[in-house]
């Protein structure tokens, strides 16, 4: 005897919701994704109209929910302050090559993204800001040796790149904020060199110093002697024997007034003045 299962037979309009159900949720799925966008915090977004005129270049739109036309499309961009790395090799004046790592911080012109979309697209920091970077470290680390890139002029070569890089991307509608050397890479022997040079720098800096200040006491102690020879002169010319015996005299009147014993020596000769002995 033949085991046979059982049929089910469902019912031709249960198969037509199951279908219609399916297609629904897709089409939902799509629709949500493409209308309903939701731009993040600190982004702002840019919208291509796939049947009438392409992208729009002369709104930007805020953060927050937006909605869009299944047929059109929103591009999302970071409008926040970003921070980018390049390492790269770079001659030097004198020909050496020394590895340089920089960073820069930048961030699209917010009125001006739908020019960015349009014109060069959301790879702008490959296709502008990382090639001009190189370009201007290049042409300024060019002029310069390597001793005073390590130590003297680090700083105004740097303002020299940013302002250089800052130029050449000013008319293609990205802001640069700052360009920094992280680290300045030399040859170990060269590296060395400079760092033994400076060395001897400060230590004649020192020496000199030292020299100054011991130069400088020498001249004080010159003056105050002058001062007190000077004022020894004019004491000098100014102590006749008549105010000496004026004042000799005005001292033991002093003297005398105290209740202790004394013997009072009056001096014999002209001018001599009285002595004054406790017993």
């Amino acid at each position: 005897m033949t085991n046979q299962r059982p049929q089910i037979n469902f019912p031709n309009n249960l198969v037509k919701y199951v279908i219609f159900f399916v297609l629904a949720l897709m089409v939902l799925s799509i629709l949500t994704s493409t209308v309903f966008v939701t731009i993040p915090p600190g982004s702002k977004g840019v919208l291509f109209k796939r049947f009438s005129g392409g992208v729009v270049t002369d709104h930007v739109y805020d953060e927050g929910f937006q909605l869009v036309a299944p047929w059109n499309q929103m591009d999302v961009y970071d409008a926040r302050l970003n921070e980018g790395f390049e390492t790269m090799d770079v001659l030097s004046k004198n020909g050496l090559s020394i590895a340089v790592e920089l960073s820069y911080r930048y961030k699209p012109e917010n009125q001006d993204l739908g020019k960015l979309h349009k014109e060069i697209g959301k790879g702008y920091v490959e296709r502008i800001i990382k090639p001009e970077i190189r370009s201007a470290t290049r042409e300024v680390i060019g002029k310069y040796l390597p001793e005073e890139l390590y130590s003297t002029k680090r700083e105004s070569i740097q303002d020299e790149i940013f302002k250089t890089t800052r130029e050449a991307i000013a008319k293609k509608y990205v802001q640069l904020d700052a360009v920094l050397i992280r680290s300045v890479e030399l040859p170990p022997k060269l590296k060395s060199a400079i760092e033994q040079k400076l060395e001897e720098e400060q230590l004649s800096f020192q020496y000199e110093f030292k020299l100054d200040r011991e130069r400088k006491e020498a001249e004080r102690k010159i003056i105050e002697a002058q001062a007190k020879a000077d004022a020894n002169q004019i004491l000098n010319a100014s102590l006749t024997d008549k105010i000496l015996k004026d004042k000799g005299i005005e001292a033991t009147l002093e003297l005398a007034k105290s209740p202790n014993s004394k013997v009072v020596i009056v001096g014999g000769q002209d001018g001599g003045l009285p002595l004054i002995l406790n017993n």
